[in-house]
């Protein structure tokens, strides 16, 4: 899929989007951490240097949280802050399942004292998109608990909203993933995410690991990462194993092998702690020989197949 000039993000105003009326009605988007400095001068153009710079702040203000939780955190505050160039746009829900789409005007400004106080100007468009009128992989995306999520890649899906405003063409909309060798599965199968998410206490993987909550709330499903968003990101319930899952929906190949891979080495290097080792673990329907040979070499990822029923009940 042709990538967009501009990106596009939901970000989140506040847990349970407390302050989307004060955002909407100042004309800007924040976001807070507990990090109480104007971060004016100390934005640099990698978010890694960010990280390393900031992770040792956000844990001593907030010694009760894991160096998983600082990384999003310090991430988000990055991406906010810096990461969102002016001209992209956001999609920000409302807390009534309404999202307000607007167009980042400028640079980073700090509001000491004040609700969400690392801030980016920001001009609202006439329009509110309604949850429901999206796609289910669209709807998954923004649903994301995360405080920032990059829903880039579903741009000509949020054009075709943005053209009802006036003068505006929607475009055609291709979806795609390469990675995917079985379309008609792919289709049968677009629910396996929420499903294995919902069902985690029932597969052989919860015998070891449960999938990364940070307060209660369940942040390890499309963990958004530099490197790409993680399916599924799991913690060992002794805290010494990371693992990352990579869900193919249908026959699975070579290639993502070589994602997870990035993803595993994104783990290792920013998340995890110095005791903590990092595995992988691909779900699809189906693998070949390919994947087989990609794997037999890397004993640090196991390859599992899900399966799927179907049958019809009289009644």
């Amino acid at each position: 899929m042709t990538q967009p000039a501009k990106h596009y993000y939901r970000v989140m105003l506040g847990r349970q989007s407390v302050h989307a009326a004060e955002c909407l009605a100042g004309g800007f988007i924040g976001a807070d951490f507990g990090i109480e400095q104007d971060l004016s001068g100390q934005l640099p153009e990698e978010w890694r240097q960010f990280n390393a710079a900031f992770i040792p702040v956000f844990l001593a203000g907030h010694p009760d949280k894991s160096r998983i939780a600082a990384g999003l955190a310090c991430g988000a505050l990055w991406t906010v802050a810096k990461g969102i160039r002016t001209g992209d746009v956001v999609l920000c829900p409302d807390g009534s399942g309404r999202y307000h789409v607007g167009e980042v005007q400028g640079a980073y400004s700090y509001a000491p004292g004040q609700a969400l106080p690392h801030r980016r100007p920001v001009k609202w468009l006439p329009i509110a998109i309604d949850r429901a009128a999206m796609s289910e992989a669209l709807r998954n995306s923004t649903g994301s608990l995360l405080t920032v999520a990059n829903i880039s890649e579903y741009h000509q899906e949020i054009e075709q909203f943005l053209a009802a405003l006036p003068g505006q063409t929607a475009p055609n909309i291709v979806a795609t993933d390469p990675v995917v060798e079985d379309p008609v599965a792919f289709a049968m199968e677009k629910h396996l995410e929420a499903f294995l998410v919902q069902n985690w206490a029932q597969t052989e993987l919860a015998q070891d690991f449960k999938i990364y909550e940070d307060d209660g709330e369940l942040v390890g499903q499309q963990y958004a990462t530099d490197a790409g968003p993680i399916d599924i990101l799991a913690v060992s319930r002794d805290g010494q194993r990371l693992l990352v899952v990579e869900l193919k929906r249908g026959r699975a190949s070579d290639v993502v092998v070589g994602q997870i891979l990035r993803y595993m080495g994104y783990v290792k290097e920013q998340i995890a702690e110095p005791h903590q080792t990092v595995e992988g673990a691909i779900i699809a329907l189906d693998d070949d020989q390919k994947l087989r040979w990609a794997i037999a070499v890397v004993p640090s990822i196991r390859f599992y197949r899900y399966q799927v029923s179907f049958k019809l009940i009289r009644h």
